[in-house]
């Protein structure tokens, strides 16, 4: 009765060892699995990962792309290992995802810039808004911030530090048109800009609007250090299909299309060689 018992319990060790060791095999294998999920908003991240789409399969990588209306969710489906990676952010947003929230988040690659621009539909110029005129700004902290810089950076108000990338409405020093700040969902931003005397708004949701640049009182230029970046978490950051998903978003035929489908709208980091 005791040498059963005994079997019994080793038995069970074993298949349990078995099982740990298949699961961990398996969460290696899944790492370069030739299948990965990333996730967008869907303009113009979720655009450019589909044209990249039969770029990458040739290569042996299946992506499925998963669309998101907010920069949130993406980053915290990653931490969740829902999805495989992201491209829907620029660097400054996701180091602070990742302080705020403990995720694990890592930037792969720069891919593109999109600028954020400064628009009205009541007004024709920045110097026809009138004193204590509102304007809506992104109320994500780092959106927010980069959105009171580029402010700064055209001579609509005096910011202590525009080299600080936290700056808030506190850090400002000089505000002589008295103007009021309403943080708004930067999804939401271009619905609001009827109601509102102006609007600091993020290009992809500009984009999404049917908005341009050249409608903008003024926008980031191609200095922002605000550029988008593929996204990953550190356990996946050596996968080979993350790899072959960078290669891919830094090749010719991506910036080509990039340039051709937003026509100078958003530029990516890598222009196409000449031929």
């Amino acid at each position: 009765m005791l040498h059963k018992i005994i079997f019994s319990k080793i038995r069970a060790v074993s298949v349990a060892f078995v099982g740990i060791v298949l699961l961990g095999l398996s969460s290696l294998s899944s790492l370069n699995a030739g299948e990965i999920k990333v996730g967008a908003t869907p303009v113009p991240a979720a655009e450019i990962l589909e044209f990249a789409k039969p770029l990458l399969e040739k290569k042996g990588v299946k992506m499925s792309v998963v669309s998101f209306t907010d920069y949130i969710t993406p980053d915290i489906a990653l931490g969740e290992k829902s999805l495989d990676a992201t491209l829907h952010q620029h660097k400054p947003f996701m180091e602070k995802m990742a302080r705020d929230r403990k995720l694990d988040l890592v930037a792969i690659s720069p891919i593109y810039i999109i600028p954020l621009g400064f628009y009205s539909k009541k007004f024709k110029s920045v110097e026809a808004l009138p004193e204590g005129a509102t304007i809506a700004i992104p109320n994500d902290p780092t959106n927010y911030s980069r959105a009171l810089i580029l402010l700064h950076d055209n001579g609509v108000i005096t910011l202590k530090n525009p080299q600080n990338l936290a700056s808030t409405e506190a850090d400002i020093i000089k505000n002589p048109r008295k103007f009021r700040f309403r943080p708004v969902e930067a999804a939401t931003l271009p619905r609001v800009l009827d109601g509102i005397d102006a609007a600091v708004i993020n290009g992809n949701y500009a984009l999404q609007a049917k908005m341009s640049l050249k409608n903008s009182f003024f926008h980031e230029s191609e200095k922002s250090a605000y550029v988008n970046v593929l996204v990953t978490r550190s356990d996946n950051a050596s996968s080979k299909d993350i790899a072959t998903l960078k290669e891919v978003l830094l090749g010719d035929e991506v910036a080509g299309f990039i340039l051709t489908k937003y026509k100078g709208e958003i530029l990516p980091v890598k222009m196409p060689a000449k031929k």
